[in-house]
């Protein structure tokens, strides 16, 4: 039997909603419907439903009356959270609705059936009409990720923490992941996987997708593949302990975007003249691609307010530079001389960035730290280099970022995939592309 999971969705002092259908209040058993209202004042839940207030605590569940004729609206839900294209905007969700207390906020969950969950992850993670061979190949790895998500959520509780930040003298070394959600399975946003609810209307092919796939997971070795994905590799996928904690996984390693090497590149990208090379170059790929047709399948109209993800620059002041790094990793390093990699992964995404100043050295790290100290939100990718502008005593004017890939480039590449997808591949010849050593079970 298929699981239930929970997604947060909402982090607010309020959380203004509205019940389509009638909600059954677990704590009462009394069953509302309409608008309405839970605010936070000073640790107190007020909560009502239309101009009524209704008594409860924590959590409050209301749950579908009639699963399969009910939906419940939030408002001014934040999408694309720090990145580029953030905005608000209201969505819809089928099942259960659950608020929670955290950290002097309200949370607002949706519970419901993973397969469900499923099929709006993919219509909020790409167009819904991509080719049916990618929406396949997505549905197994997204399921993956979530069930393998859950589990180390089990193995992290018996062990008492997750430690995600080693910092020293002069280095901060930070990486992103499960650190974040306690309470919940999964959050709604890039963090995790893009959740919108049925606000992102399915289509037939995309319920086929998760139908006919229903249960499949990536296994190595009989466990669940920790299954990662991001818009575009660059050319070469990163490995898993490159980005996140140091444990290998044999399947989430160097892939080469391309039925073969590039001729004319060394493709061992952790050597700097190599990845200067490559970055800078043009090497054919599966995701370098301008076909309108393909983006046009893979990306959501805010995902189009990006052009260029295959091969990228950035140009940044010296004021800005020293802004963005007092404000995101609060430092004052003075001017700012070199940005200078120290180590960089297999696909040339930077894993530690020395940064010189006239008033010290700092060492960060890994890729989402550096992608956030050089960004009002997030750079492209941390494969990049960095070129000086003109100096004055010693001290450039400005850095231009020229860079590769879009995300954290492990496991599958999303436009890479969508090219296999209309080039004639199988769901299964992509899987086994990005997931090397991978093999397919159904486990309900």
């Amino acid at each position: 039997m298929q699981p239930k999971i929970n997604v947060g969705i909402l982090f607010s002092p309020r959380v203004v909603f509205n019940l389509n259908g009638r909600y059954r209040h677990l704590e009462s058993g009394i069953e509302f419907e309409g608008p309405g209202t839970a605010v936070l004042d000073n640790g107190k839940l007020n909560f009502s439903i239309g101009n009524s207030p209704v008594s409860a605590g924590f959590p409050v569940d209301l749950e579908p009356v009639d699963c399969s004729d009910c939906s419940f609206d939030l408002r001014e839900v934040t999408i694309g959270i720090n990145f580029h294209w953030e905005r608000k905007e209201d969505q819809r969700f089928r099942g259960g609705l659950r608020i929670i207390e955290e950290n002097g906020l309200l949370t607002a969950i949706n519970v419901l059936p993973l397969e469900e969950y499923l099929v709006s992850v993919i219509s909020s993670e790409m167009s819904a009409t991509s080719s049916a061979e990618l929406l396949k190949a997505h549905a197994v790895i997204s399921r993956s990720w979530l069930l393998a998500q859950k589990e180390k959520e089990a193995r992290l509780k018996d062990k008492g923490g997750y430690v995600t930040s080693i910092e020293k003298d002069g280095e901060i070394i930070r990486w992103y992941d499960r650190e974040d959600h306690k309470n919940f399975d999964v959050c709604a946003d890039d963090h995790c996987q893009r959740y919108q609810g049925i606000t992102r209307a399915g289509t037939p092919t995309v319920e086929e997708a998760v139908n006919s796939t229903s249960g499949m997971v990536l296994a190595y070795e009989g466990k669940i593949c920790d299954a990662r994905y991001s818009k575009c590799c660059g050319g070469i996928s990163e490995k898993f302990e490159n980005v996140w904690e140091p444990v290998a996984h044999p399947y989430l390693t160097k892939v080469v975007d391309n039925p073969d090497d590039p001729p004319g590149y060394d493709t061992d990208l952790s050597g700097e003249e190599a990845a200067q090379i490559w970055i800078t170059g043009n090497p054919d790929s599966f995701c370098n691609t301008r076909s309108t047709y393909v983006l046009s399948q893979v990306l959501n109209d805010y995902d189009q307010e990006t052009v260029n993800f295959y091969r990228w620059s950035v140009n940044l002041t010296q004021k800005e530079v020293k802004d963005l790094l007092k404000e995101k990793v609060n430092v004052d390093l003075g001017d700012i001389i070199e940005l200078e990699p120290v180590e960089r992964g297999v696909s040339g995404r930077m894993i530690r960035l020395r940064i010189k100043g006239t008033k010290g050295t700092l060492v960060i790290g890994k890729e989402l730290e550096i992608r956030r100290a050089l960004s009002p939100s997030h750079l492209y990718s941390s494969a990049f280099i960095a070129e000086p502008g003109d100096t004055v005593n010693g001290i450039p004017a400005g850095f231009t970022l020229r860079g590769a890939g879009w995300g954290h480039g492990v496991g599958l590449c999303q436009i890479g995939a969508a090219v296999m997808g209309s080039g004639g591949y199988s769901y299964q010849d992509i899987l086994s592309h990005y997931f090397p050593g991978s093999t397919l079970e159904t486990r309900y």
